[in-house]
């Protein structure tokens, strides 16, 4: 009888097909329900717990751990998530990406699985190409075309490895014992990239007769710590997040992998003996699922000294910048991007307020200091805090041509614009206060008694009105007020303003502050009130949408 060769070509082709089907069943299941798993993961993560269920439900469902942490880091950049729920899902990721590996386990080596691939690739790729207008059906059809090559890899490599399985001899390579298999694993799922492919790899080996169970479970392990290498080599020139979140994965997957190598044999054993395995593929992928479980239940109880630990790491690449949130995330998520700019923009108000409090000589809008403190306070720059505002504004517009360039839906493109229309109305109210912060200054220093009733009539009007405007932007019900009723009570202390100046003009000195200085600053005020009733009017429609 003639030997086999090994098709090698055969197996490389198996392994592309898989990997390619596993792209098109994320990238289908991601436009089919990518932002419902998104709001599922901002809204189930608030305890570690949840974000470990939750990290093991979306990536069982996406069958990607790397979109998952994708979509992890977004939140945590854009300060949606804790860096301790963060890590919470990255557990419950390594778990969920196991069910892979039953799903082929329980129907790949049960059946002839090219033909039971055939019916989804000839409804996927038909629903791909005829049903381009009709996302919905386009995407179903991108899920079924991935399905479908996930069985036809994996025919291709079963049938490439059973041909020559009794030509191979490990003895050799058993030699240098489990620890050569745990390596091997490690190795090759650094250079594919992907657990899941060398899972099936291993599987197949397993069902080939190639290796034994204790074997295959080397290896498994090995492939647990070589899946770690994607974030890895992702975090290289990174946010400080990323660098985290990716330490924190190969941490958690190599001291799980150890601890449990250490004692391979008897969890091997006690699995057989507990379980009643006598499938040794059902027995490796319900050992796969055990390893990860493992690595949760260690871990899940010191998760917040964990994050006091990486948070205190990689400080040197903290991003630099003004912004709090954007400057840490990607525009690869636009709703968390445009989730991340209103609370910017919300920041943003709060600094414009403070700029005028300072212009208008109210002292910040945190609580001023007392006592000794207070004798050592280093002097407020008004100018400093107007370029920080400034810097913030260049930040933002850079980000918003960012976020121009991926496909956003209408929906998302009017809230892009409605934010990016904030900005400009909060910088304008800045501005309008900058322009005459010396004329301020000068009727704050002057002994001009009407210069000083109208500057103090402004200083209440501004606190009165910044606290109005922003409290009546977050209000949600029919008793907010609309843009016209807080511009017309605006104009009606202008007007006010402007016949109680004249009244009293007729006592003014002429060596006074000039009476279109006074004017000039009256102005400049109700303008920057107006322009900061319009950034939040922005905001209040975004609301009601």
């Amino acid at each position: 009888m003639t030997e086999q060769s090994f098709d090698f070509w055969m197996f490389l082709a198996g392994l592309g097909i898989f990997l390619f089907g596993m792209r098109h069943l994320e990238e289908g299941i991601k436009g089919l329900a990518g932002k419902s798993f998104q709001h599922f993961i901002k809204r189930f993560t608030n305890r570690s717990w949840k974000g470990i269920l939750t990290g093991t439900f979306v990536t069982a469902i996406l069958q990607s751990s790397s979109m998952v942490t994708l979509l992890v880091l977004a939140f945590l950049g854009a300060g949606m998530l804790t860096l301790k729920s963060a890590l919470g899902v990255v557990l419950g990721a390594n778990l969920g990406t196991t069910i892979t590996a039953w799903i082929v386990a329980a129907l790949g080596f049960k059946m002839n699985i090219a033909d039971f691939s055939f019916p989804f690739l000839a409804v996927g790729i038909l629903s791909y190409l005829f049903l381009e207008s009709r996302p919905v059906l386009k995407n179903i059809g991108g899920f079924l075309i991935g399905f479908g090559l996930l069985f036809l890899g994996l025919d291709f490599m079963k049938d490439a490895l059973d041909a020559v399985a009794d030509q191979i001899d490990i003895t050799t390579f058993a030699e240098y014992g489990l620890w050569a298999f745990l390596l091997l694993g490690l190795i090759v799922t650094a250079l594919v990239q992907s657990s899941s492919a060398m899972i099936v790899i291993i599987l197949s080996a397993l069902n080939a007769g190639l290796i034994d169970v204790y074997q295959s479970f080397a290896m498994i392990i090995g492939a647990n710590m070589g899946t770690t290498s994607t974030l890895l080599l992702g975090s290289i020139g990174g946010t400080a997040d990323k660098k985290r979140l990716a330490i924190a994965n190969v941490i958690f997957n190599s001291a799980a992998g150890i601890i449990i190598f250490m004692f391979l044999e008897q969890v091997v054993d006690g699995a057989y003996v507990l379980f009643n395995m006598t499938d040794p593929l059902m027995e490796l992928v319900l050992l796969n699922t055990l390893l990860n479980l493992a690595g949760i239940l260690l871990f899940l109880p010191f998760l917040g000294a964990f994050q006091d630990f990486l948070k205190k790491r990689f400080k040197s690449a903290e991003p630099s910048g003004e912004t709090l949130y954007v400057k840490n995330i990607s525009a690869e998520f636009p709703d968390v991007a445009l989730q991340a700019i209103k609370d910017e923009l919300d920041q943003i108000y709060h600094y414009v307020q403070d700029f005028v409090y300072h212009s208008f000589a109210l002292g910040a809008v945190s609580p001023k200091p007392s006592g000794w403190k207070s004798i050592f306070q280093t002097a407020v720059n008004i100018n400093e805090k107007y370029e920080k505002i400034k810097c913030i504004e260049d930040e933002l517009s850079a980000f918003y041509a960012l976020l121009q360039e991926q496909n956003l839906n209408t929906t998302e493109s009017e809230e892009l614009t409605s934010s990016m229309m904030s900005l400009r109305s909060l910088v304008y109210g800045a501005k309008d206060i900058k322009d005459v912060a010396h004329n301020i200054k000068y009727m704050a220093e002057s002994e001009d008694p009407l210069a000083i009733e109208v500057l103090g009539r402004l200083q209440a009007f501004v606190k009165t009105q910044t606290e109005a405007v922003y409290e009546n932007g977050k209000r949600k019900d029919e008793k907010a007020l609309a843009l016209k009723e807080m511009i017309d009570k605006n104009e009606g202390f202008y007007e006010e303003m402007i016949a109680f100046l004249y009244e009293n003009i007729k006592n003014h000195s002429k060596k006074g502050v000039p009476v279109s200085t006074i004017t000039n600053v009256i102005k400049q005020t109700v303008s920057s009130m107006n322009n900061l009733c319009n950034a939040f009017q922005v905001k209040r429609r975004e609301i009601e949408i």
